[in-house]
């Protein structure tokens, strides 16, 4: 591993690793964990959570990560419903949180920090830092040699190996159980599908509370034995991204679409030559790209116009992306906006997509190299079979299927069937090609009713996801099911979105206020009738077209419990916080006065209030297939 410490990147080797796993596994082990237990990981991505988490397993106990972010009330339930003793928090701000919830979470008897700064003072029983577990840990090994061998040779693949708390929509999280087998399993054919080494590169950015990141930088790290590089903080991810120069690289499409968005931003202040050179081989991009990437052979003319870019446009670009030596790049978490997976694939990047879930460790379906479509996820990996039930619901067959929900009996059995297929809520089918095309949530997927559209299927997600390609919109949340129309609630990129104000001019005093501009109204009403006229010629989704629309006067946070910590909109919860949003867009009305509380990241709350303007869009009567 690497992790960057004061701009430097320090090296950790194989040997040093499992020096360091047997030290903290033996401390843990006198301190009193035992097998079976469960110990929370908490914090960004660190060679010392990464070797805790291993030392946790290598007693037969098992590591539950939890996320970084999380406020201090949302770590009770997995704490207690774990029955939790043990803790690994990464700093002072891990640390408050978790002293914060004590009282309520009176077994977590022993807190072990790994940054120091800020901690001299704090004298709470059962908090120690790392380094007093090592040290301990060290003497420990000493006196007992054999113990962290027979305690590792003692661990089977089907122990328990993790534990993932869902990001929970609805209610409570739920505590999803993999087995050590069901994790390794899955990384391994994620693996053999796309030929990864021991020679690949890994920026591990993402929160190891998600199982994406879980897999891709633990489970596939070990796997494949390839070098995973920790970056410095959350706000030098794009410098170390370059620095890094990762050969294998996943995010979800949020994360694609901001770096298309910093670069459309960066290219509308450049020069005019500059921008003229880039508008054009742009479009000699997306014209032959794909089929570049796919494989597929360009006309003479073609390839040495291409070429001509790639010097001048596209390598330069990859390059200022951090993904020049990306070999293999995936998409997950959410459909991504066809325009913006053909952009990545056109300038070089071979983009793919997959399918997955917490319950499925991640690899259902893999996209294979010239074969990867914006409209698919893929095809089913090695081991995986699935079919499609009556009301479209996916059924998936995995060795990477979840033990369990933990401690919810009722749950498992309502998405683990009496034959081993799990139920993976969401709606969609297999194509002729034998990839796998998804809809949308099974419960999501719905009707218009009433008005000329009576009857045509709405999907939200779909409709979310083509708005979102827009580099001026950042979040959208779509309502239609029952109804005789869509309208959407949408969020503005603050930072894409003030470029193009400041650029024109256009005086603004935050978000509230630049959201609610005439002229943002127009640049953003501009893109919804663009999605629906190409809703228009999609005779399934023509009747989803936006009809009505208003701008947010804040963004939908995950502390205000409007997206979950993996950043899903929480569509159910929004409906009920902004029913008079909803009242109004669907009674006809152009304005709408709200007032609504938010939580500041210091545990404050206040509140934000407009009266926010909602505007008709224009919609298309759907094109008709040629006879």
């Amino acid at each position: 591993m690497r992790e960057k410490e004061y701009g430097i990147w320090q090296a950790l080797s194989w040997a040093d690793l499992a020096a360091l796993v047997e030290k903290l596994a033996c401390g843990l082990h006198q301190a009193g964990l035992r097998r079976g237990e469960h110990m929370i990981v908490i914090g960004a991505n660190r060679p010392r959570l990464y070797a805790t988490m291993l030392a946790v397993q290598s007693i037969g106990a098992v590591p539950i990560p939890l996320y970084q972010d999380a406020a201090a009330p949302e770590c009770v339930f997995p704490i207690n419903n774990a029955e939790v003793r043990f803790a690994f928090a990464e700093d002072q701000e891990q640390v408050d949180k978790l002293l914060e919830i004590r009282d309520e979470c009176p077994q977590l008897s022993n807190i072990y920090f790994d940054d120091p700064r800020g901690l001299r003072n704090y004298a709470e029983t059962g908090l120690a830092a790392l380094d007093d577990l090592i040290v301990s840990g060290n003497a420990y090994a000493g006196a007992h040699p054999d113990f962290f061998k027979t305690a590792v040779d003692q661990v089977q693949a089907s122990d328990v190996g993790a534990m993932f708390f869902t990001s929970g929509t609805t209610g409570n999280p739920k505590g999803v159980v993999h087995t050590h087998n069901s994790l390794l399993n899955r990384a391994k054919a994620g693996a053999d599908f796309d030929k990864l080494t021991h020679t690949e590169e890994v920026l591990a950015y993402l929160p190891p509370a998600w199982i994406g990141q879980n897999i891709f930088s633990y489970a596939q790290w070990l796997a494949c034995g390839y070098v995973v590089n920790c970056p410095e903080s959350a706000a030098t991810v794009t410098i170390d991204l370059k620095e890094v120069g990762p050969t294998y690289y996943f995010a979800p499409p949020r994360v694609f679409e901001g770096l298309l968005t910093s670069v459309m931003i960066r290219m509308e202040d450049a020069g005019a030559i500059k921008r003229r050179m880039f508008q054009y081989f742009m479009s000699v991009a997306q014209r032959v790209g794909p089929n570049k990437m796919d494989g597929k052979s360009l006309g003479f003319t073609d390839a040495l116009i291409y070429g001509l870019g790639n010097f001048l446009v596209y390598g330069p670009l990859r390059n200022n992306l951090g993904m020049s030596r990306v070999r293999v790049a995936y998409t997950a978490g959410e459909a991504i906006g066809p325009d913006l997976f053909s952009f990545y694939r056109s300038i070089g990047i071979n983009l793919k997509q997959l399918y997955g879930s917490t319950e499925t460790a991640v690899f259902v379906c893999l996209q294979p190299d010239n074969e990867a479509r914006a409209d698919t996820v893929g095809v089913p990996c090695p081991g995986v079979e699935i079919k499609v039930a009556e009301n479209g619901e996916i059924l998936v067959k995995s060795p990477g299927l979840l033990k369990e929900y933990f401690k919810n009996p009722a749950a498992t059995a309502e998405v683990l069937s009496a034959d081993g297929w799990y139920h993976t809520s969401d709606a969609g089918f297999l194509d002729a090609h034998g990839h796998l095309k998804i809809i949308d949530r099974v419960k999501d997927v719905g009707r218009i009713k009433g008005g000329s559209n009576d009857g045509a299927m709405f999907a939200p997600k779909y409709v979310e996801n083509k708005l979102k390609f827009f580099p001026h919109i950042k979040e959208v949340v779509a309502y239609g099911d029952g109804r005789e129309k869509v309208c959407v609630m949408i969020n503005i990129d603050f930072d894409a979105v003030g470029n193009w104000a400041e650029r024109r001019n256009l005086p603004y005093a935050g978000y509230t206020d630049l959201a609610q501009k005439p002229e943002v109204y127009q640049l953003i009403k501009e893109c919804v009738e663009k999605v629906n006229a190409d809703l228009s010629v999609d005779l399934l989704l023509a009747g989803s077209q936006v009809s009505r629309f208003l701008v947010l006067h804040k963004e939908l946070d995950a502390d205000d419990g409007e997206l979950t910590r993996t950043n899903k909109v929480r569509r159910g919860f929004i409906a009920e916080k902004y029913d008079v949003l909803i009242d109004a867009l669907y009674g006809g009305k152009t304005s709408q006065f709200i007032e609504t509380q938010v939580k500041f990241e210091d545990g404050r709350t206040g509140s934000v209030s407009a009266t926010l303007r909602i505007d008709d869009a224009k919609t298309f009567t759907p094109v008709k297939a040629a006879a």
